[in-house]
């Protein structure tokens, strides 16, 4: 592993692994010629500025890194990896973990759960995954899911303090008429997984944990934006245009 990444500087990918990523990935390769050598470009800057650990008994292989790489930069493409800066470790676990969770609610009560975990975004902290849902994401792209882009887009949202499904914005003004689509959005999205769960209608095309939070929302929208743009417009024209105007795509 490594052989062709020397470390602080920017590796040049080989090509047999580079094609073979896009063949297992199609939405990456989804793209005119010019973005495609930028995305093959900022994973490579990826992989220079990065380290990967291996938990739970996994060894980071070239295809597990790059593969990982090559999705987290997706929404960061014409941003830069500055967005990324305030980390460097990603550990990639084989499949999903359980963490023990513990909260003292208002009135002093402690309240102790597990929670299955896919990925997870600490503040200033790593990033976590499982490679079983990242090694999936070039078939799971039908319904929306990527851990990868789920899990860093909570790293952008969460550049200017706890996620609350708004990336930092130039003003005052751009925050308010972000929040007033996404919580449009977001209100419409969690009445339709309540109406799914509680009454049987059809539940929404994106992953119901989205209607946990504003900030899972966002992280779960972004998702799909990334990798089904087309499914993911039909239900949201109005987050596409957002999303445009923010990652600037178009």
């Amino acid at each position: 592993m490594w052989s062709w990444l020397r470390r602080r500087r920017v590796p040049a990918l080989p090509d047999a692994l580079w094609e073979a990523t896009l063949r297992r990935y199609p939405f990456l390769a989804e793209r005119e010629a010019a973005e495609a050598a930028r995305l093959r470009a900022l994973a490579a800057e990826f992989l220079a500025r990065k380290e990967f650990h291996g938990a739970g008994g996994l060894v980071i292989t070239d295809e597990i890194a790059l593969a990982i790489a090559a999705q987290a930069v997706l929404p960061v493409l014409h941003l830069g990896l500055g967005w990324y800066d305030d980390f460097v470790g990603i550990v990639v676990h084989p499949d999903e973990v359980v963490a023990r969770r513990t909260e003292v609610d208002a009135t002093g009560v402690v309240h102790d759960w597990d929670e299955v975990l896919a990925g997870e975004a600490m503040e200033g902290g790593p990033v976590m995954l499982n490679w079983r849902d990242v090694a999936q994401a070039g078939a799971s792209a039908e319904t929306g899911f990527n851990v990868v882009i789920h899990e860093f887009v909570h790293k952008i949202d969460m550049r200017d303090g706890a996620p609350d499904g708004c990336p930092p914005l130039a003003s005052v003004q751009a925050r308010r008429a972000w929040l007033q689509v996404m919580e449009a959005n977001y209100e419409r999205f969690r009445e339709a997984v309540i109406r799914a769960e509680r009454f049987g209608e059809e539940h929404p095309w994106l992953d119901g944990y989205g209607a946990t939070a504003i900030d899972e929302f966002f992280a779960v929208a972004c998702e799909g934006y990334f990798v089904n743009r087309a499914r993911f417009t039909q239900d949201f024209p109005e987050l596409t245009a957002l999303f445009d105007g923010f990652y600037r795509r178009g």
